[in-house]
């Protein structure tokens, strides 16, 4: 049968999702601990691929296994081998032609940001960090440039492996939180039918230049157009940033949230 995992885990420690010969993964250690669990080795696939040290809220996994266990024997039985910044969440039997990424309708994402003059410190490698204000109407105004079908060149890394640079971005939200006039919890949110390489942390970067009044929001328009990295501004930190997961079809049962998702600001 076919099997689909919901996890979420902290990005710090790891080299991303993907495996990798040193074994510092997410997915090496999740396939390290199922094995544990079934006494055989399964290899899964999953919805996005993570950075070195970006976060993940609900990544969404499959594999095909002969073992017949209860669906709460998967989760609390592979939990049991996994560390303690990696967790299943849930799992569930789906039908052998679910896929944990081409299923996907879209992808979620967040950043959250801290604008504040000191350095997080209980938050490190969970937020972004800026020390200068930041201009909510600009920075809304720049990120309506980006909406829609685009080829997005000028924010794709130098090693993405995708085979087009043209995505469409459904939404993006900014949101500002703050009790206290000197700073603020800032939180970014994309969604998209899929993501390049780095695409939401060059994003961010240029979004940030907008609000902090080094260009204007239409310079957005412009580097669009260019399709060079050059054109846009540096990549920004993996900290902040949290894979909300896929979306899928309601007709396979899968859940669209987990209580991971409930401390974000």
């Amino acid at each position: 049968m076919r099997l689909a995992l919901g996890l979420s885990y902290n990005g710090q420690a790891y080299d991303g999702w993907q495996s990798q010969p040193s074994g510092r993964t997410v997915q090496d250690h999740l396939e390290a601990a199922l094995q544990s669990f079934a006494c055989t080795r399964l290899q899964t696939l999953c919805a996005g691929r993570t950075d070195a040290g970006v976060h993940g809220l609900m990544q969404v996994v499959h594999f095909d296994t002969d073992l017949n266990r209860d669906l709460f024997s998967w989760v609390r039985g592979t939990n049991s081998f996994l560390p303690a910044d990696i967790a299943v969440q849930w799992a569930r039997e789906v039908p052998d032609s679910f896929h944990a990424r081409a299923s996907a309708q879209s992808r979620r994402y967040a950043y959250v940001l801290l604008e504040s003059a000191v350095r997080p410190s209980v938050e490190a490698g969970r937020v972004g960090w800026v020390f200068k204000p930041l201009d909510q109407d600009a920075m809304q105004a720049a990120a309506q440039h980006l909406l829609g079908e685009h080829d997005f060149t000028s924010f794709r890394a130098s090693a993405c492996q995708a085979l087009s640079p043209v995505k469409t971005l459904h939404a993006i939200e900014i949101t500002r939180r703050s009790t206290r006039p000197d700073s603020a919890y800032w939180r970014f949110d994309f969604e998209g039918n899929a993501f390049l390489h780095h695409m939401i942390r060059n994003i961010m970067g240029s979004l940030l230049q907008v609000g902090h009044g080094q260009h204007s929001p239409d310079w957005m328009a412009e580097v669009l157009a260019a399709r060079s990295r050059d054109a846009a501004s540096p990549t920004f930190s993996p900290d902040g940033l949290y894979f909300l997961g896929p979306r899928y079809e309601a007709h396979w049962g899968l859940p669209e949230h987990t209580a991971a998702y409930d401390w974000l600001p």
